[in-house]
This record gives structure tokens, sequence and C-alpha cells, in this order.
């Protein structure tokens, strides 16, 4: 087990741990936390009363922050043709075929976040799944990656797209902008977020949905939230 800072533990006794906080107060604390000598990130993560190993219970899709992430994300297109600078144009870093393929395997160059590929690129770009596959790389339809609609694919990536998924241990984890937004912005980004994954809920997901919900700093304790309250939010 790894060993807290000093600047951890302290920022753990400045608040409880235990207690389940309303979104306002713990994004609070979550500022008043984050003592790393950088813009550190807010992460969400939440627990949840699924069972991911069955294929009716995976909670999974894509949502753009209003407020984006704070990050600058790099984009790859795989396409061919005019998609090629309708990518470009609309801002992707890298836009190509078969020759950033062949870079990939070549020489295991991932410079990029996010990739992108229209569907008839599928089959060139499988030959690269098994480097793309663990990095999380790989095109996917379910998260709005695989589409001949190139240009919104890319602008939305850039405005702030995040995708979110349940884990082997049905948590889902997911950026949700950086501590210099401040309160509002967080927690535009907050709600935003946990309405998609609300409305995610399987049909064959029985008893407390929301199990757990809990924000934190890159370098932060985590600060739990009522998930009671998130909810009911929601439903307004």
């Amino acid at each position: 087990m790894s060993k807290k800072g000093k600047k951890y533990l302290e920022s753990k006794k400045s608040f409880d741990s235990q207690q389940l906080y309303e979104l306002k107060d713990a994004i609070k604390i979550v500022e008043n936390t984050a003592k790393a000598n950088f813009d550190e990130t807010v992460e969400l993560h939440v627990k949840l009363g699924v069972d991911s190993r069955h294929a009716d219970q995976q909670v999974r899709g894509t949502v753009v922050l209003p407020n984006g992430t704070g990050k600058t994300v790099k984009v790859l297109v795989f396409a061919n043709g005019e998609n090629v600078q309708k990518a470009l144009d609309a801002g992707a870093d890298f836009a190509g075929g078969e020759e950033l393929v062949e870079k990939i395997q070549k020489e295991n160059w991932l410079d990029f976040d996010v990739a992108i590929a229209t569907p008839d690129m599928m089959g060139l770009v499988g030959r690269i799944g098994r480097i793309l596959g663990p990095q999380g790389l790989m095109p996917n339809p379910k998260s709005g990656t695989v589409t001949f609609d190139v240009e919104n694919a890319v602008k939305e990536t850039k405005a702030g797209k995040v995708e979110y998924r349940t884990d082997k241990n049905n948590l889902v984890h997911v950026p949700v902008g950086k501590v210099s937004f401040g309160e509002e912005k967080l927690q535009e980004n907050l709600m935003a977020l946990m309405t998609e994954v609300i409305k995610a809920k399987p049909a064959s997901s029985k008893g407390k949905y929301l199990r757990s919900v809990t924000i934190a700093s890159t370098m932060g304790p985590g600060v739990k939230l009522n998930p009671v309250s998130i909810a009911n939010a929601v439903a307004k």
C-alpha cells in the first residue's frame, strides 16, 4: 500500500470523510484540499448497483460536459477521401488512413488521446486493435467514435466529450474539470454527467442504483456526496 503524503493526511483531517455532503459543500472541500502545485483534475467516482458481468447491466455512454474538461485533447481520425479534410477542418490533430495505421504498427506511435474512425475504415483499424485496445483508444460505435459524421465527432470531443462506463467493480470514474473551474462550472459538469448516468440505469438493475458518489482532486482525498440529493436534483 502506498504511503500517503503529509499534505494529503492534513487535508483528510480537515473534514469528516464519512459524512455525506451536498454537492456545493463537497466541491468547496475539494477546492480547499487541492494543494498540489498544478491545476488538479477533479474526478467523479460512482459505485453503481449493477452487475457489469452481465451484458444487460453494463452502464456505458458519453456526455459533452458543458464547461469542457480543461484538458487539451489530441484527436486522430481514421478516414479517407473528403472525410480527411473534413476532420482536419473540424479541428482534428491527425487524419488519414493506411499511413497512420502503419505509423502506429511500426513505431508504436500513440501521440493522441482519442481515435475516431469512419465505419468503412474499421477493417483497416482492426489490424492495430491489439495496440489501441489496451490503451482505451479503439474506436467504438457505443462511444460515438465510429461514425461518418467526423465533423461533429471531432467538435464534440474537442469541446469536452467524455465517456463513462462501469469497470469490473461496477465503478464509473470520469474527470469532470479542473479545480480552477470554480464551484459553478464544476457543479454544472457534475450534474450533466450524473444526469446521464442515472438515465442509463439498466432495466434489469434492482435495488439501490447509486451506491456511493465521491469526488476528489488528483492528489486530494475523496469527499462523499449524498446520492439521494443527487438523484432528487436530477429528477427535478
